[in-house]
This record gives C-alpha cells, sequence and structure tokens, in this order.
C-alpha cells in the first residue's frame, strides 16, 4: 500500500510533545506506548498509515511496545477522538490525526487509487448534498468518512 499526503514528516522530538499534548488535551493519561503510537502518526503529517505501519514505526524506537498494545492504543485514541480511521481497499485500515485535532476541525473525505493504493484527502464538501439525498430517498444515514472513495489518482488515469 502507498500512502502519501501533503504535510512533510514531523520531527520525532516535535511528534512526541505534540502527542502529549494531545493526550492530556483529551483526559487520556499519558503512556509510553500511548505517547509511542501518537508520535508515529503524529509524525505522518497527512498520511494515512495502516496499524503495521505504526507497528513498524513503533517497534523501531521501541522494541518493548507489543502488537496488540499498537492495536489496542490505536482503537482507543480512536474512540478517544484524537485519531480517525478510513478502511481502504483489500480490508486494510489507516489512520490519522483526527480532523477535530486541526484547526478547521472539519471532517475530511478519502480516495483511493485503484491501480497505484494512493489516498487522497478530499475536502468534506466534495459530494455536495448527496448525504442529506441519500438520507432523504432511502433513510440511510451516509458516513462518507469511513470509507475511501475508489477510482484512480491523476497519474493513474493518465497512462
Amino acid at each position: 500500500m502507498v500512502v502519501m499526503g501533503t504535510r512533510s514528516m514531523v520531527a520525532v522530538s516535535d511528534a512526541e510533545s505534540q502527542a502529549v499534548a494531545l493526550l492530556r488535551g483529551v483526559g487520556q493519561r499519558v503512556t509510553r506506548p500511548r505517547v509511542a503510537v501518537l508520535s508515529q502518526v503524529i509524525a505522518a503529517g497527512t498520511d494515512h498509515v495502516s496499524a503495521d505501519e505504526v507497528l513498524e514505526r513503533v517497534d523501531a524506537d521501541d522494541a518493548d511496545v507489543h502488537r496488540a498494545t499498537v492495536y489496542r492504543t490505536l482503537e482507543g485514541l480512536t474512540a478517544a477522538g484524537v485519531l480517525c480511521h478510513v478502511h481502504l481497499d483489500r480490508g486494510l485500515t489507516a489512520y490519522h490525526l483526527s480532523d477535530a485535532t486541526q484547526s478547521d476541525g472539519v471532517q475530511h473525505l478519502h480516495a483511493q487509487c485503484a491501480s497505484c493504493g494512493r489516498v487522497v484527502d478530499l475536502p468534506p464538501q466534495v459530494l455536495g448534498d448527496s448525504a442529506t439525498r441519500i438520507q432523504k430517498a432511502t433513510g440511510f444515514r451516509l458516513d462518507p468518512g469511513h470509507v475511501a472513495l475508489s477510482g484512480l489518482c491523476r497519474d493513474c488515469a493518465s497512462h
């Protein structure tokens, strides 16, 4: 899976400081595994990282953090609203900082290239009033930020 963002990597020490501040800001205990996991997501910038990628990055920095702890921490931080996850092709789940932790707080959407796997952030208004129209027509409440739309990225579409 190739995931790309627009922001560059954040220095790990800065990421650790940001992780501690975010954990305290949402009333979470500041533990070594939580800081390790959250630091890796922060360091990824706008890249969407899978649980396995977070695990690899944490393991490279702190081999004492167990695999199950990384998965539980990702779930806990998602439940606390610090992280968001999006379901991608082939059953993969990718994580990124919650938009609520960002300056504008507006939840963005995702698209994934069916050819190269690239994940692209989309502005929340890209679907217009589609969710409202779907709900009016069927009663179904759409959660468009939870899964990635599928298609071809600009590079793959041009080949």
